[in-house]
C-alpha cells in the first residue's frame, strides 16, 4: 500500500515531470513558465539530477490534476494526494467527487454514505449521500473511526 509522506511525493512528481510536460504539448520553456521555475531548473528535474521542490510538487499537483500520468500515479485527485502528505487528513464538508465510479473500491455503505478506498494510491475517503467529499486520510485506522462518526452521527451501525 502506498503511503505518500511528503518526499516521496515530490520523487513521484519529479519522476514523471517529463511526461507530465509532454502529455500536455509542453516545451521546457512553456511548462517553466508555468511553475514559475527556471528552464535550467525544469531540465535539472526531468533528467533527475535534482528534485522538485514542496512548492513544486504541490503547483504541479494541483496545475495537472487532469493529467492521465498523475493520475495513473497518485489516484483521481492529484491535488488531494498532495493535500493528505501535508496534512496527514483531510476533512470537508462540500467538496464535490464524481462518486467513485472509476478509481475507487467501495469498503462500506450505509444511507448514502460510502467508505471507500482509491485503487491506485490506497488512501481512504468518505462521501456524503450527493457524493461530497467528508474525509479522506492514508490511515486505514483514521477513516474507520471517522466512519464510525459519521453512521453514528447519521444513524447507521458501526463499522465492524
Amino acid at each position: 500500500m502506498i503511503r505518500l509522506n511528503k518526499e516521496e511525493l515530490i520523487q513521484l512528481v519529479s519522476d514523471n515531470l517529463k511526461l507530465i510536460r509532454t502529455e500536455r504539448g509542453y516545451t521546457q520553456d512553456q511548462m517553466a513558465g508555468v511553475l514559475g521555475l527556471s528552464k535550467k531548473t525544469l531540465v535539472q528535474i526531468e533528467k533527475g539530477r535534482v528534485s522538485a521542490g514542496w512548492t513544486t510538487t504541490v503547483a504541479v499537483c494541483a496545475l495537472f490534476r487532469a493529467s492521465t500520468v498523475l493520475q495513473h500515479t497518485l489516484g483521481d485527485d492529484p491535488a488531494e494526494a498532495a493535500e493528505i502528505a501535508a496534512h496527514s487528513y483531510v476533512r470537508r464538508s462540500r467538496d464535490k467527487t464524481l462518486g467513485g465510479r472509476v478509481w475507487w473500491r467501495e469498503l462500506e455503505e450505509q444511507n448514502g454514505y460510502r467508505l471507500q478506498q482509491n485503487l491506485i494510491s490506497h488512501h481512504f475517503r468518505i462521501l456524503d449521500p450527493e457524493d461530497y467529499r467528508l474525509f479522506s486520510t492514508y490511515d486505514k485506522q483514521a477513516a474507520i473511526d471517522e466512519w464510525n462518526e459519521v453512521t453514528k452521527r447519521e444513524g447507521g451501525r458501526q463499522h465492524d
